[in-house]
C-alpha cells in the first residue's frame, strides 16, 4: 500500500462520534494494514493509543522529538507582547486559531475531514500564522520538524497517524503520499460502541441519565471498548447522581472483568472506585483502591491524579454533584 496519511484529532476524536479512536482502527483495517506509523504528538494518554492497542494493531513511534520546537515557538510567544505591533501579531494568530477551532467545531463525517475544502482551509490557516508570526522564527520551528518528520517517513509503505494540520506540509514534502479515499467509508459497529462510550464520560446538565445508563446495559462491549467500561460509565453516572449502591455494584464487576487492553481502563475503574468507597466511608477499601492504581505500570494522569488525591484526602460527594 502507498503511504496513507490518516489525519489525528487529538482529544476531539473522543467528542466526534463518527470519527473517533474506533473508527481510526475501522479505516487502518479498511487499508489492509497491520501497523501504523505515529507521527503526532506524544501524549501518552492518546486515545488511539488504547484503540489500537486494543485492535492488535502495532503501533511504531516514529515522530521525531518536539520539545525544542515547542519550546522556540513559547519563546517568541512570549517575546512579542513586548511590543505593541507583537501585541497585534498574536492578535492576528489567535484570529486564525479561532477561524480554524470554529470549522471544527461541530463533529465531521471521514471524508470531510480530508475534503479538498479542508486542506484548503490548514493551507490558509498556515499562511495566516506565518503572515502573523513573520515566515521566519513564526514558521521555522514548524518547518524543520515537518522536514524531520518526512525524512522519517519517505520510503515508507504503512497507514501514518498525523495531527490533522500537518496534512498539507507532509503532502507537500512527500509527493508519494496519499490521504485515504473515504468517500464510500461508513463507520461501523466498533465506532458506534466507542461514541456511546464516549459520549456516557461527557455528562452534561440536560441528559437523560437513566436513557444513557439502559443504552450502556444493553451493550456487550468489545476489544476496543470492552464491557467494563461500560459499566464503569454507567457507574459514573450513578456516582454522580449519589446512588452509591449501583454505582459500586457497576464499578467492582467492572473491576472483576478487566484485562490488559485498553491499558487505561485499569487505573480509571480503580480510581472511581475508590472514590465509591470513600462515599461510603470505608477509608481502608478505598485507600486500596488507590493504592493499586498507583501500583499499576500504567494509569491515565487523571486516574493517578484521582488516586494520589484520595491517598491524601477522602473524597467526599458533594450535594448536587454532576
Amino acid at each position: 500500500m502507498p503511504l496513507t496519511l490518516l489525519p489525528d484529532l487529538g482529544d476531539l476524536l473522543r467528542l466526534w462520534p463518527q470519527y473517533n479512536a474506533a473508527t481510526l482502527t475501522e479505516i487502518v483495517r479498511s487499508l489492509g494494514a497491520a501497523e501504523v506509523l505515529w507521527a503526532s504528538g506524544p501524549d501518552p494518554d492518546h486515545p488511539a493509543r488504547d484503540a489500537f492497542g486494543a485492535a492488535r494493531i502495532a503501533v511504531q513511534d516514529i515522530a521525531p522529538e518536539w520539545a525544542w520546537a515547542e519550546a522556540e515557538y513559547q519563546q517568541l510567544l512570549n517575546f512579542l507582547p513586548q511590543y505593541p505591533q507583537g501585541r497585534e501579531r498574536l492578535r492576528a494568530a489567535s484570529q486564525a486559531e479561532g477561524d480554524l477551532a470554529q470549522r471544527l467545531a461541530s463533529p465531521l463525517l471521514p471524508a470531510e475531514i480530508i475534503s479538498p475544502e479542508m486542506l484548503t482551509a490548514l493551507a490558509d490557516y498556515h499562511t495566516a500564522l506565518a503572515n502573523a508570526l513573520g515566515e521566519g522564527p513564526g514558521t521555522r520551528h514548524q518547518a524543520r520538524r515537518l522536514d524531520e518528520l518526512a525524512a522519517r517517513l519517505k520510503g515508507q509503505s504503512s497507514a501514518v497517524l498525523a495531527a490533522l494540520d500537518d496534512l498539507p506540509g507532509l503532502l507537500e514534502r512527500l509527493p508519494d503520499a496519499a490521504l485515504p479515499d473515504l468517500s464510500i467509508f461508513q463507520p461501523g459497529e466498533a465506532s458506534r460502541l466507542r461514541a456511546l462510550a464516549d459520549r456516557a464520560g461527557q455528562l452534561r446538565e440536560d441528559d437523560d441519565l437513566s436513557a444513557l445508563i439502559e443504552a450502556l446495559g444493553r451493550e456487550t462491549g468489545d476489544a476496543i471498548t470492552p464491557l467494563s467500561e461500560l459499566d464503569y460509565h454507567a457507574g459514573g453516572i450513578y456516582l454522580a447522581t449519589g446512588d452509591l449502591g449501583s454505582a459500586r455494584s457497576l464499578l467492582e464487576k467492572a473491576a472483576h472483568g478487566l484485562g490488559d487492553l485498553p491499558r487505561s481502563l485499569p487505573g480509571l475503574v480503580l480510581a472511581r472506585l475508590g472514590q465509591v468507597r470513600d462515599a461510603q466511608n470505608e477509608r481502608d477499601l478505598a485507600r486500596r483502591s488507590y493504592q493499586a492504581v498507583l501500583a499499576l505500570s500504567f494509569a491515565p494522569d487523571v486516574a493517578r491524579q484521582t488516586a494520589q488525591a484520595g491517598m491524601q484526602t477522602a473524597f467526599v460527594l458533594e450535594a448536587g454533584e454532576t
